[in-house]
């Protein structure tokens, strides 16, 4: 049995990681099983990886090589944790994926687009997402959000509004691109609309509950 891949997408404050755990909670309620993940992250290796990546200096790396440690991360990820999960049938949900490599590091970040491409062809390979659920809001509402957490893990938050802008550009043009694969949900509303929108888009992938 071959399980199913739902990867949640979006810039800072769009309530995702939030999302993405409830939506695993209700699924296991209804006995389905359920692998929550996280990138950069999801094994130990990529683990040690994201502290690199989302704690200190903002110029601490370039976009390629925040690249690199993303790729070389997600392997890990992958091979350990995301491959099994599917083989076992399970669904698996992923906070961040391939496509934040796309639009942080490569349509933001001003990383060589090629580069990542080859990567995502080589280390991604077939295991794409079978949807994948972009959070859009304003970027300036979603920063105010995302000040409220107390993690350390703000070095991107840091980047400016520019910046994050250029990040909701770029998701939207990768759903615009993929609308199979991609769904747009607006997060600034209520979060109990949001988690009704996220249901009611996962429900054909989750099988009988």
């Amino acid at each position: 049995m071959t399980g199913r891949f739902i990867t949640f997408e979006g810039g800072e404050g769009t309530g995702k990681s939030s999302h993405a755990r409830d939506l695993a909670e209700t699924l296991r309620a209804k006995g389905r099983g359920v692998l929550l993940t996280r990138e950069p992250g999801g094994s130990p290796g990529a683990e040690d990886i994201r502290a690199l990546l989302v704690i200190g200096a903002v110029g601490r790396w370039s976009a390629t090589a925040e690249t690199l440690l993303n790729y070389a991360a997600r392997e890990s990820h992958l091979r350990e944790t995301i491959r099994p999960a599917l083989t076992r049938g399970d669904l698996v949900i992923c906070d961040r994926f391939m496509d934040s490599t796309r639009v942080y590091q490569g349509f933001a970040g001003g990383c060589d687009m090629a580069l990542i491409e080859s990567l995502e062809q080589k280390i991604v390979g077939e295991t794409r997402p079978d949807l994948t659920l972009i959070l859009d809001v304003d970027p300036e509402l979603g920063l105010a959000r995302a000040k409220k957490r107390a993690d350390g893990e703000d070095r991107f938050e840091k980047k400016g509004l520019a910046f994050h802008r250029k990040l909701r550009e770029g998701f939207l043009a990768i759903a615009a691109r993929d609308p199979k694969r991609c769904r747009i949900v607006d997060s600034s509303r209520p979060y109990e609309e949001v988690a009704q929108d996220i249901w009611r888009l996962v429900q054909p992938l989750a099988g009988a509950l």
